[in-house]
């Protein structure tokens, strides 16, 4: 696993230049490789997805577990600079390096049929959209480890009643548990990022305990509401649901003066329900 100084070596012995624009810092810290591979619970024989494995100080710590990884990079300058650090690895022979956009290809194909994990550095400033593919479309993995900035980490987490509380927080919880298991420091990284970073482990439900019929209406209205914090539900979500907005929430048990930090997955289902069953009346 590379330090900080290999890594400085590496990238210049290459002739890379890192990108702002693609949210790159690459983890130059084989302790905190290590303490992500164990809190993931890698296992020989485990299928791993990696995005954005950058020069692969994590995909070597991910090979000495015994697993098997899928790694994602989109900068196609860094694939040669990943080559070249795991034909020295052992275990390089089980690495199969996509260069690809996470946000395009098919990410469940690449671990299809499963169940398979997602252990990633993501990059920061596209953490969120791809964690929403992983959990929308990758029903292949089942458990992750993802490090992203604190902030990010802590909205991914929260709860009703939270400051930190949004509609990403709700999209999380309809489809896997989540919470911070690590914080990781900025002199980890080249280039160090401005803000602390932390661990998000995630586990998919199974079996679904809310699961819906039309999970995106649902998400439509849990946006919707989150949209203008400000106002109550029943003001907000009049921009989907009309004036009928304020009888849906009555309907769902919800007050309409209440505002969407305060509201609960089950309540959101329940409000996606009678939604859904007004209109069928």
């Amino acid at each position: 696993m590379l330090t900080l100084a290999q890594l400085r070596a590496l990238l210049g012995e290459h002739g890379v230049h890192l990108t702002k624009g693609l949210g790159q810092h690459f983890l130059a810290d084989p302790n905190t490789a290590q303490k992500i591979v164990r809190l993931a619970e890698c296992a020989p024989g485990d299928r791993v997805l990696e995005i954005g494995p950058g020069a692969g100080s994590l995909t070597v710590g991910l090979l000495e577990a015994g697993v098997s990884v899928v790694a994602l990079e989109l900068d196609r300058h860094m694939v040669p600079v990943l080559q070249a650090v795991l034909a020295e690895a052992d275990g390089g022979e089980r690495v199969q390096i996509v260069n690809g956009d996470a946000l395009r290809v098919d990410l469940n194909a690449l671990v299809a049929p499963g169940p398979a994990r997602c252990v990633s550095n993501l990059p920061y400033n596209v953490a969120t959209p791809i964690l929403a593919r992983l959990l929308e479309e990758t029903p292949a993995v089942t458990d992750m480890v993802l490090m992203v900035q604190r902030e990010v980490a802590e909205r991914w987490c929260a709860g009703p009643g939270s400051g930190m509380y949004a509609a990403i927080s709700v999209k999380i919880a309809y489809y896997a548990s989540a919470r911070i298991v690590g914080h990781v420091p900025p002199s980890v990284f080249l280039p160090p990022p401005k803000v602390d970073s932390a661990l998000v482990r995630l586990k998919r439900h199974d079996p679904m305990p809310h699961a819906v019929e039309n999970p995106s209406a649902l998400f439509n209205l849990v946006r919707a509401g989150f949209a203008q914090r400000r106002k109550t539900l029943g003001r907000a979500l009049r921009a989907v649901l009309g004036d009928a907005a304020a009888s849906y929430c009555i309907a769902a048990g919800i007050d309409p003066r209440a505002r969407a930090e305060t509201v609960a997955l089950p309540e959101w289902i329940a409000l996606h329900d009678a939604v859904h069953q007004g209109e069928a009346t």
